[in-house]
């Protein structure tokens, strides 16, 4: 029987519904709608009635905010609804993560669960304006309108396909009809491609399945072979003599390596460079093997004060055709498939930086040229998607930045780029050896992604989104952090000889690169559901799943350490001795194919260059008025983007040095992202710094220039941040229009990558990776010439330095390097700076540093002088030295006289700029540069009067436990969706804890019964409980901490730990996802496990409307708990908060009963230490500024903010006390 339930926020909660009616009225300019509802539909098969009974208040809805129906509320007479929900074979994280609850909740067989969401549009809503709102509103790449009928079954029938289609006659097909052949199958290659395949299976004497042609065109994509940077460049024709010069030089060092024999072309001259400065024995760090996962690097780092030998591994990714043709999931497994590069590696990936191209997103919806989505929803989606799947991941995202240009409306650029890290001797390479058994990992295989890496690689047209559906991949951020996991634990690593990751491609390139020889067996592949014939089995992109190569006897091993993190791992392939390619499905081979063939890439392509005579101007024709100083500062490249940023987590994992804004009021823009290196339970201060360098503008007139700036830039960024040039390594992103055959479009790839080779032979740092993609053209529209340079260095954390003025009275110094008749930097006079500057810093005179960007030394004495609200005056500058951007040059805030340095003014106490006769109110400019991207990222709301001061110091009765432990036992749970694990579990150690982290397997009935049964015992034999924070579910069925809720209302749990709170005096904490799920429980503030009534106080959606990540105030409000020990009433604190659901709600006169109680711990407060609504300091609009709540007895705690984020130089940019020994307080209890 199929159950139904309807479910809706009451309407002080509806924070969805208000901001779909926002969305409505801005962007379409609709304002007949007057209110929006949203109404969540869910229906059930395969369970019990008590148990869907069950899940109703527990699972699908929370009494305190939501109003339940089990029939569908009738509209009233000025009311329109429509239903949407997924297209068939997309995965649906909702009604997935509600699935996994009930079974939680209720042990037995996971039921099927099935979601739709419902619109309530009220208002005099004509037809027209109704169809316009549907089509705004439903992405019909990976959702379609439903009807309202109920459902007599949820089971899918599916047609069981049993074999493949071989293509007779193939191999007799004249030019013409292979022609057609391509037109006909929507390949990816072209006509000499499928020519050169027609001849290959002559010469094998036989027609080719379905299933190889579509394998080859994936291998061959653009996307998987790179086929555009293959291509041999047969003639250049390049007019200025400086480009040529580059080129003659490029030729000599490829002479000089060996290389002649080698295609010249576009991935030659990409990669030479890196090739000349190793053989110079300047490239002496790199980390070589035959399994290319990510750029890696050998470096030391210092653990406990030892240094051990790491890898260092670094990746950057593009998914820029699926983002945006359905901007969610694109940009999500962006940085979903950037992870799996370095994860493949065996590192830990432990931080990222997002770099977009966008079109103005303030551009009206009429306005969007056909066959698009609207340029505001690309972004807004694609931030969400992106920052969804990393906040679940537990990926801190230090660095985020959205560049804008008119091209990008030809195709938005979405790169994601990470860093990960790992201990050396965890990593074992080896060649794979005949009889190796190959594992797959992780996810189920479905139609999602099928073709994604020919989509990538063919024109975009009108017809995309109606026709690129099954191209976008659907990310699983839970599973991949399962990956992550077992891929920490050096007792897995050490058992792998090779990896890949699940890209592009899927089963065919994964497991067809990890050996010359393979024989795969396609029926063993898992599935989502049925019905996947052998081709789509073969080239799925599904993500979340590795392959992995281990010895026979091995495998055993490593499939039961893969169960123990609630994975699965399936047996899908043997290496072979022969060099072919075979896939077996229903008893045929399906796939028979020499690796020689496969390797070819496809027919050998030809084209020539030509580069033209090009001008460059770097100047921006401002003058030193107000007017153009406010121009300056609402210029959308470099306007507060704010908003957007602070929806990325960006201190999980605990590492993070430099948080993205800094200052005391967290306003000045980092250019650079820095995080610890992850050690587990030990201290580093060995640190990597990444920064990144482009300028549309520039390269826009010369490819040459602005990848010559693009390279500089980044490598100045990291200078600025404290890193060293000399200690660099580079990755290049190129994203180009399609070349069509025609000479000048290859000459701006061209061109640019020979900038970039002069720029890393004069720097003497190597690009040792990098992305391409070749296909930014819509019909007539191209994207600007873009090669985006990633910089990477390590320092220590405690020589990180950020730009934020940091005092009134110092001198501001300016550095620029020389430029050349060619408007080209003179390298020799870069390096000098960048060495003048890195001296400045060690040597502590330079405090901040801001490295010249768009806006020239106007913006960066803006942009430093807001961190901290220190004003600037300035010397009389000419107006092309306030404005036009110097790459390579660096303004500085100097303690004293610095050699070589020009002193251009000072910092003053008053919030001013004063620039000659121009005297600026910097509160007032940045007023207008907050406001330009707010009405598409929100980050201010209205007002709102201040709470009370809390205060209770009438202490606390539990002092020590009547149970004595040296070592109290900390058990750490883990949920899928959990990602704080071993932030919690440091911070109790480093205390004199002993945590132990358990993983609650849930794969099985028998895997959640087992689950059960040993957190039980173990629950017996500890002291505390610590939950840590995370996504669980993903946040999913509609919020959060549904799964940990499910599973603690079992009746052992709840027995469990009431028992050992109680009988044997211990203690609990839950912090952000934990503290949701004690509030959920009622462990706070009851003190025990019971139902939640309407009266319940919980934790809702954060008013904004979205992620907030940031440092926020909080004030300890009781000393009535142990947790609070060590801390007095008053004390304010500086705590990374991230979270989409932390806004405490209650009735008032539970609040009030807190308060008296003397249960509220801590109060989100402002820089004068007063509780406040302003979300700046209160960043959910939590009632009473309310950041934590304790038991009644205070042995349970629950708060929102990341305490066991903090460590030594974290979050180093933004002032305050960040030491809260909650942790101290918690083990000394038992002392």
């Amino acid at each position: 029987m199929v159950y139904r339930i309807y479910v809706e926020k009451k309407p002080q909660f509806a924070v969805d519904g208000g901001a779909v009616l926002a969305d409505l009225n801005v962007a379409l300019g609709i304002k007949t709608v007057e209110n929006v509802r949203i109404i969540n539909r869910y229906d059930c098969e395969k369970l019990p009635k008590e148990n869907f009974e069950a899940a109703v208040p527990t699972v699908f809805s929370e009494p305190p905010v939501d109003e339940v129906y089990y029939e569908l509320p009738k509209p009233a007479a000025d009311e329109r609804m429509f239903a949407v929900e997924f297209l068939p074979g997309q995965f649906d994280q909702r009604a997935d993560s509600a699935a996994q609850c009930i079974q939680m909740l209720c042990p037995g067989e996971r039921p099927v669960v099935k979601y739709a969401k419902i619109y309530v549009l009220k208002g005099k809503i004509s037809d027209d304006e109704f169809a316009r709102i549907k089509h705004y509103l439903i992405n019909a790449v990976e959702s379609r309108e439903c009807g309202f009928d109920k459902y007599d079954t949820l089971e899918v029938k599916y047609t069981i396909p049993t074999s493949v289609e071989t293509l007779t006659g193939f191999i007799n097909k004249t030019d013409a009809e292979l022609a057609d052949f391509v037109v006909h199958y929507g390949l990816a290659m072209d006509n000499d491609d499928i020519k050169f395949c027609q001849d290959y299976f002559k010469s094998e004497h036989r027609d080719p399945t379905i299933t190889e042609i579509r394998m080859i065109d994936t291998y061959w994509s653009d996307h998987c072979r790179h086929t555009t940077f293959g291509t041999i460049i047969d003639n250049a024709d390049i007019k200025p003599s400086y480009i040529a010069d580059t080129y003659a030089e490029y030729k000599a060092d490829r002479h000089e390596l060996g290389r002649d024999n080698k295609p010249l072309c576009l991935m030659d001259i990409a990669t030479l460079a890196a090739k000349k400065l190793k053989k110079d024995g300047i490239l002496k760090d790199l980390d070589e093997s035959e399994e290319i996962n990510a750029c890696s690097v050998r470096i030391k780092v210092d653990v406990d004060g030892k240094d051990e030998d790491w890898l260092l591994m670094f990746k950057n990714a593009t998914h820029n055709h699926p983002t945006e043709i359905e901007p969610f999931g694109g940009a999500a497994t962006c940085l979903g498939g950037a992870i799996r590069d370095p994860l493949s590696g065996r590192s830990y990936v432990y931080q990222a930086m997002r770099v977009t191209g966008a079109s103005d997103p303030l551009l009206p919806v009429e306005k969007t040229i056909k066959g698009k989505l609207p340029p505001r929803k690309i972004t807004t989606t694609a931030a969400a998607g992106y920052s969804s799947y990393g906040n679940q991941i537990g990926l801190a995202t230090g660095h985020v930045a959205e560049i804008y240009h008119p091209g990008y409306v030809a195709k938005r650029m979405e790169i994601g780029a990470v860093i990960g890290a790992a201990p050396a001797e965890n990593v074992r390479r080896e060649r794979p050896a005949p009889g190796d058994i190959i594992i797959l990992l992780g996810g189920r295989t479905g139609r999602d992604g099928c073709g994604g890496a020919t989509g990538s690689s063919k024109a975009h047209s009108i017809q995309s989104l109606d026709t690129c559906g099954a191209e976008v991949q659907k990310g699983n951020a839970p599973e991949e952090r399962k990956l992550q996991r077992l891929f920490r634990n050096p007792d897995a690593t050490k058992l792998i000889k090779r990896c890949n990751d699940f890209g592009a491609g899927g089963v065919s390139v994964a497991i067809g690169e990890l050996a010359d020889g393979l024989e795969i067996d396609l029926n063993a592949v898992p599935k989502k559901y049925d019905g996947l014939d052998g081709t789509e089995l073969a080239i799925s992109e599904s993500q979340e799943r590795m392959a992995v190569v281990v010895a026979p006897e091995d495998a055993d091993k490593f499939r039961a350490l893969a169960s123990k993190e609630n994975l699965e791992s399936t047996p899908v392939a043997v290496v072979k001795s022969e060099p072919r390619l075979r896939m077996n499905w229903n008893g045929r081979t399906i796939v028979d194919i020499s690796r020689e063939f496969l390797n070819s890439n496809g027919a050998e392509k030809h084209t020539d260059v030509a580069v033209p005579d090009v001008k460059v101007s770097y100047s921006t024709g401002r003058k030193n008025t107000s007017a153009d100083w406010e121009g300056m500062v609402t210029d959308l490249n470099i306007c507060s983007q704010r908003g957007l940023v602070q929806r990325f987590d960006s201190t999980i994992g605990g590492a993070t040095v430099l948080m993205p804004f800094s200052g005391k009021t967290q306003q000045t823009p980092v250019q650079a992202m820095a995080a610890k290196l992850p050690v587990l339970n030990a201290k580093t201060d060995t640190t990597s710094i990444m920064a990144w360098g482009f300028d549309p503008a520039v390269s826009t007139q010369s490819p040459y220039h602005g990848a010559v700036c693009a390279v500089v830039e980044s490598i100045a960024k990291v200078v600025a941040a404290g890193g060293t040039y000399e200690h660099c390594w580079l990755t290049f992103q190129e994203y180009f229009e399609r070349t069509q055959g025609k000479p000048e479009r290859w000459g701006k790839p061209f061109a640019a990558l020979l900038g970039a080779y002069r720029a890393q032979l004069e720097m003497g740092c190597g690009a040792i990776g990098g992305k391409d993609s070749m296909s930014g053209t819509f019909e007539h529209i191209d994207v600007p010439p873009t090669l985006v340079s990633f910089a990477v260095s390590t320092a220590k954390a405690p020589d990180v330095i950020s730009a934020e003025f940091k005092a009134a009275g110092h001198k501001i110094g300016y550095i620029a390097p020389k430029y050349d008749e060619n408007g080209l930097p003179v390298f020799d006079s870069v390096k000098k700076v960048f060495r003048t500057v890195e001296k400045l810093i060690k040597d502590k005179k330079a405090v901040s540093v801001w490295s010249i960007a768009h806006g020239g030394v106007a913006e960066g004495i803006f942009k430093m002088s807001l961190g901290n609200q220190i004003g600037a005056k300035l010397d009389k500058l000419t107006d092309e030295e306030l404005f036009t951007p110097v790459y390579g040059a660096f303004i500085m805030e100097l303690t004293g006289e610095a050699d070589g340095v020009k002193t251009i003014g000072e910092t003053v106490a008053d919030y001013t700029i004063t620039s000659g006769d121009v005297k600026l109110d910097v509160a007032s400019l940045e007023k207008k540069w907050n406001g330009v991207l707010e009405p598409i990222f929100k980050a201010q709301l209205p007002e709102k009067p201040a709470p009370e001061k809390i205060s209770y110091t009438g202490g606390c009765e539990l002092k020590h436990s009547s149970v004595k432990v040296a070592k109290p036992r900390v058990l750490i749970p883990v949920f899928p969706g959990t990602n704080c694990e071993y932030d919690m579990a440091n911070a109790f150690n480093r205390y004199g804890g002993d945590s132990e982290i358990f993983v609650i397997r849930n794969l099985s009935a028998q895997d959640m019964e087992d689950s059960v049964s040993e957190f039980t015992k173990h629950i017996e034999n500890s002291q505390i409980i610590a939950i840590p924070g995370g996504f669980s579910g993903g946040d999913e069925p509609e919020g959060s901490a549904k799964f940990i809720n499910a599973f603690f209302r079992n009746p052992k749990i709840k027995d469990a730990v009431e028992s050992m709170l109680y009988a044997r005096d211990g203690l609990m904490i839950g912090i952000c996802n934990g503290f949701q799920a004690l509030i959920k429980l009622g462990l706070v503030p009851f003190g025990k496990i019971v139902p939640l009534t309407a009266e319940s106080p919980t934790l809702t959606y954060n008013t904004i409307g979205r992620h907030q990540s940031q440092l926020t105030l909080t004030r300890i409000c009781t000393n009535k708990s142990p947790w609070l020990s060590c801390c007095n009433v008053g004390d304010i604190h500086n705590i990374p908060i991230s979270h989409g659901e932390g806004r405490f709600v209650a009735p008032e006169s539970v609040i009030k009963q807190l308060i008296a109680n003397g249960q509220v711990a801590t109060q989100y407060v402002d820089l004068s230490g007063n509780p406040t609504m302003d979300v700046a300091f209160n960043p959910n609009s939590s009632m009473y500024a309310i950041e934590g709540i304790i038991s009644p007895d205070g042995r349970v705690l629950g708060k929102m903010g990341h305490t066991e984020r903090l460590t030594d130089n974290v979050a180093k940019n933004v002032s305050g006390n960040k030491e809260q020994l909650l942790f101290k307080g918690g083990v000394d209890y038992f002392a």
